[in-house]
């Protein structure tokens, strides 16, 4: 997020002869990433602003059609490509909830004040979210509030968790 955009999504393949994408959203919920539009596409290594004319759930997915990709070979020159939004697009999380990518960097110590490393990403499990922790090993710790995650300062950019570094 170090440029100011957020990756919320990949297109993931083609839907059909006119244009329609298939998208892997990592938004909750799932069809939460057709409301962002305006898009930014990184394609070829430039990032391009595309938006979305439809969109809406289809199976366990999204798909899309955005304006100027009105058939299918125009459509899968962006297979592949993330899809990614401005902070700012995102609006504020409720009090206590955190977008994952404001949590990426953050410094994580446990209550004894030893550092563990930082929050290199988190990825989401059927039981819970998991916190990726980057130090002088790769740490998983379970997303879970007040049990092990115990408080989250973003000004600090520090996040405290009740867990052993022996482990």
């Amino acid at each position: 997020m170090a440029d100011g955009r957020v990756i919320v999504g990949r297109i993931s393949g083609l839907f059909g002869v006119r244009g329609w994408l298939k998208i892997f959203s990592y938004t909750e919920s799932r069809e939460n990433i057709v409301g962002y539009s305006p898009w930014q596409v990184n394609k070829d290594g430039q990032w391009r602003t595309v938006k979305v004319e439809s969109g809406r759930s289809h199976g366990k997915g999204v798909v899309v059609k955005l304006i100027g990709y009105d058939d299918r070979d125009a459509a899968a020159t962006l297979i592949g490509c993330d899809i990614a939004v401005t902070r700012e697009q995102m609006g504020e999380p409720e009090p206590g909830e955190y977008y994952w990518a404001d949590l990426e960097g953050l410094k994580v110590v446990t209550l004894d004040g030893v550092e563990l490393g930082v929050v290199d990403h988190l990825f989401e499990t059927g039981a819970n979210d998991v916190v990726v922790v980057r130090g002088e090993r790769e740490r998983l710790l379970p997303f879970v509030r007040g049990n092990v995650i115990k408080n989250i300062d973003l000004q600090r950019r520090v996040m405290e968790v009740d867990w052993d570094p022996e482990f």
